[in-house]
């Protein structure tokens, strides 16, 4: 007689756009206990999976979803690809990484539902929350933000190392104002959190629910695949919802891309977040732009190159395309 399956560890990774999601899990996978298989369900609001591929180099088995957000998808489309990695990939632990664009409560309806119920065993939901964003009020006042907060298990104050005393100090205060009282609130930098959280295990000393259903208007995200990087080997997708747009391009990793040109492109002040994982002619690249901080560091070799930036404001996608062709050093008739 066969031993009964063991339901998988399950925990959701929130937060804003540019908290810094990707960078936890990947501190995460590298506290990974030696021999355990962990995998990653992970959404983007872009269309070109950059997060996906970054995670893939700490040997993470990657599910993407990509275009909308997860929550509008938690139906067939989020169920099919949470069910193809589990079958995959046999973990001994899933995280699941939502855009940060997106509500949770339809996907934490989704994975407590009886179909998972003895598939997942759903642990303690992390958010992640930069404090120097509870300045502004725009982002306070913004939906997708309180319900990311409202669903958090364990709240996290990341970006601390960037943020003034002032600035934790309004944190704390902020957090502990919120409802329920006594979860557990941590400060951190960097991305790190403890692996003991994920079985809502406290690691570290610190200071201080209901998931609420919010109908959404977005876009459908069952997407056709895009085609062979052979067949295309310059493929851009643009994606429109929530206040905000998307660009992104798929490169064939044969063309080198230009890091200076990448980089000017990058500190476009419109832009809210830019993403690369590039062939330059100096070797595979990460660049990560927010809130007009860089971060470049050496990649590796890729399948392709994956560009992908993130406005609040419409702007021309084909100007986009040129400045970015003009990095590979292509003319519109390339």
């Amino acid at each position: 007689m066969s031993d009964p399956v063991r339901p998988v560890p399950t925990n959701l990774i929130l937060g804003f756009l540019g908290v810094g999601k990707t960078t936890a899990i990947l501190d995460l996978l590298r506290q990974k206990p030696e021999g355990e298989v962990w995998a990653v369900l992970v959404n983007e609001f872009g269309e070109v999976g950059i997060d996906g591929a970054i995670l893939e180099t700490e040997g993470a088995v990657v599910r993407e979803i990509p275009g909308g957000c997860m929550c509008c998808v938690a139906g067939l489309p989020m169920q099919i690809g949470l069910n193809q990695l589990i079958a995959r990939a046999k973990p001994d632990r899933l995280l699941i990484e939502p855009t940060g664009l997106g509500h949770p409560s339809q996907i934490l309806d989704t994975l407590t539902g009886e179909y998972y119920q003895d598939v997942l065993k759903l642990g303690p939901v992390i958010t992640l929350v930069d404090p120097r964003k509870l300045e502004d009020p725009r982002v306070q006042d913004n939906v997708q933000f309180r319900d990311q907060v409202a669903a958090a298990d364990i709240l996290v104050a990341n970006k601390t190392d960037l943020c003034t005393d002032n600035q934790v100090h309004a944190f704390d205060q902020w957090a502990v104002r919120l409802a329920p009282e006594g979860r557990p609130v941590y400060h951190t930098n960097h991305g790190h959190l403890s692996v003991g959280w994920l079985d809502g295990t406290a690691a570290l000393p610190e200071v201080s629910e209901p998931h609420a259903h919010h109908h959404h208007h977005g876009k459908e995200a069952d997407t056709p695949p895009p085609p062979s990087i052979h067949e295309n080997p310059w493929q851009w997708v643009t994606n429109r919802g929530q206040g905000h747009n998307s660009i992104g391009w798929r490169i064939h990793p044969e063309l080198m891309l230009e890091e200076n040109v990448i980089l000017a492109m990058a500190m476009d002040d419109r832009l809210l977040r830019f993403k690369a994982v590039i062939h330059t002619r100096d070797g595979w690249r990460v660049v990560n732009v927010v809130d007009g901080a860089v971060t470049i560091l050496p990649g590796e070799p890729s399948e392709l190159s994956r560009v992908e930036l993130i406005s609040a404001e419409a702007l021309d996608a084909s100007e986009m395309d040129q400045l970015l062709r003009a990095a590979a050093g292509l003319t519109d008739q390339d």
